[in-house]
């Protein structure tokens, strides 16, 4: 009962904090040069509830070998950071102004955007069940 209270609550955490910084959540701190587009709802929110419920997948875990299930946890953490990407202003981030320039930006990240976007909740399936997998399978005793 208590991984769903944590993924709950960590699906909401992760979605406000993808939304504020991508200016979807209207904020005095942060905001948009260019509108966001129709489908960036609908990416943070999948990523939130992923992230939440690969977050979930730490708590009451008993000791044993990780080494697998760990690369499901870097796998996570990548997927949020491209779907960060995908969701936020492209004129708006630093990084990407830095690489491309303001017209690399619309011209170049814009379009791939929603590749992006796919791709961090594809991370962040493939982290949840990688993650899932070593919780139901059994470790094989070393000769």
């Amino acid at each position: 009962m208590r991984r769903r209270y944590v993924a709950a609550l960590a699906a909401l955490v992760s979605t406000i904090a993808l939304a504020i910084p991508a200016a979807l959540i209207p904020n005095p701190i942060f905001g948009r040069a260019i509108e966001p587009e129709w489908w960036s709802w609908p990416v943070t929110i999948i990523t939130g509830i992923l992230a939440g419920l690969v977050i979930a997948t730490y708590v009451g875990v008993p000791e044993r070998d990780t080494a697998a299930i760990d690369r499901g946890g870097r796998f996570g953490v990548i997927g949020g950071i491209v779907s960060f990407f995908a969701v936020g202003c492209p004129v708006c981030n630093k990084l990407v102004l830095i690489a491309l320039g303001t017209t690399g930006a619309v011209q170049w990240f814009a379009p791939i955007q929603p590749i992006l976007a796919v791709a961090g909740i594809a991370l962040l399936a493939w982290a949840l069940h990688t993650r899932l997998r070593g919780e139901v399978s059994c470790a094989v005793p070393a000769p």
